[in-house]
C-alpha cells in the first residue's frame, strides 16, 4: 500500500505529533527512550485543540524541565492584533509507521533554551550531545540528520 492509496483493505490511522531539537552551544538534548532503546529529541502527540507550537513547548517542558523558544520563520509577517496568527514554520514535517496500520504525522522543531536559569538540570534521561557523540550512541540516520542540521542552522 502507498500512503493516500483509498483501495487499501486496512485503514490506517495517524495522529498528529512534534519532534523538538533543542540546541545549546553547539550540542542538541536527546533522551533515551527506554521502550525503543534509542536517543530521541523531546516530543509528542498535539493534543485536540492544541496549536502545534504549544504542543511543541509543552513538550519540552514536561520531559526536560527547560523552557525553549522555537526558532524558525512565520509564513508571513503579521503585526496587528486582528491578524490571522501566524504559527512557526516546522523545519521539516515527516511521515513515521510507528505500528502496523498506525503512523505519526510529524512536526520537526527546532529550539533554542529561553533563559539559561533553565538549564540547571534536565531531567535524568536527558543528555546534550555534540555530533561528534552521536557515534556512540544508539541513534537512527534519520535523528542523526536532524541534529546536524539544527546545530548547523543554531549555530551562534
Amino acid at each position: 500500500m502507498t500512503h493516500g492509496d483509498c483501495t487499501s483493505q486496512t485503514k490506517t490511522t495517524r495522529d498528529f505529533t512534534v519532534a523538538v531539537f533543542v540546541v545549546h552551544e553547539g550540542r542538541v538534548l536527546l533522551h533515551l527512550h527506554h521502550k525503543l532503546g534509542k536517543w530521541l529529541p523531546p516530543g509528542g502527540h498535539i493534543e485536540p485543540d492544541e496549536l502545534p507550537d504549544d504542543a511543541a513547548l509543552r513538550e519540552v517542558e514536561e520531559e526536560s524541565g527547560l523552557v525553549v523558544e522555537l526558532v524558525g520563520t512565520r509564513g508571513i509577517p503579521s503585526d496587528y492584533p486582528d491578524d490571522t496568527v501566524q504559527l512557526v514554520v516546522p523545519a521539516g514535517i515527516q511521515l513515521e509507521q510507528i505500528t502496523p496500520g498506525h503512523e505519526h504525522i510529524d512536526l520537526v522543531y527546532f529550539a533554542r533554551i529561553r533563559s539559561v536559569a533553565s538549564l540547571s538540570d534536565p531531567f535524568k534521561s536527558f543528555r546534550w550531545f555534540a555530533l561528534d557523540d552521536l557515534d556512540s550512541i544508539p541513534v537512527t540516520g534519520e535523528v542523526r540528520g536532524w541534529c546536524d542540521r539544527a546545530i548547523r542552522e543554531l549555530a551562534v
